[in-house]
């Protein structure tokens, strides 16, 4: 029974660890296309809806999606007007930041401060580079 309790103990130890170095964003973040609607930006602060939104039209939208694996894509767009794909890297630097590295090294690492989060909309600041 001893053992047990010591695994247990040893098991919530190294969870807390891990979670403590990441982020604590909701599971609705994860595997989501968002998009920019900068329809509704204020100042330094971007927001992103899901590709699922019904936006006003538009000339083009930039977006990105988070995967909890740590994988990061940005979806730019292309000299054809499509989507670009930019992949990456993200890894979580605090409860609210999160430190994206692109495969491509023309793409400079960016920091996104994220502000406020729900399922319908996600809002941000972009601590470095822009899109």
């Amino acid at each position: 029974m001893k053992q047990f309790f010591l695994l247990g103990l040893v098991v919530l130890v190294l969870m807390g660890a891990k979670c403590g170095e990441g982020t604590d964003l909701p599971a609705a973040v994860y595997g989501q296309t968002w998009l920019h609607s900068h329809e509704e930006d204020s100042a330094d602060v971007r927001t992103y809806r899901p590709n699922t939104f019904d936006f006003p039209p538009s000339r083009g939208r930039t977006g990105f999606m988070l995967q909890p694996d740590g994988s990061f894509m940005r979806y730019g767009i292309a000299p054809t007007d499509g989507l670009e794909e930019q992949p990456g890297k993200w890894e979580g630097k605090g409860k609210n930041l999160l430190r994206i590295t692109f495969d491509n090294p023309k793409h400079k690492p960016e920091e996104l401060e994220v502000l406020s989060v729900s399922p319908e909309k996600l809002k941000i600041r972009r601590k470095t580079s822009s899109d």
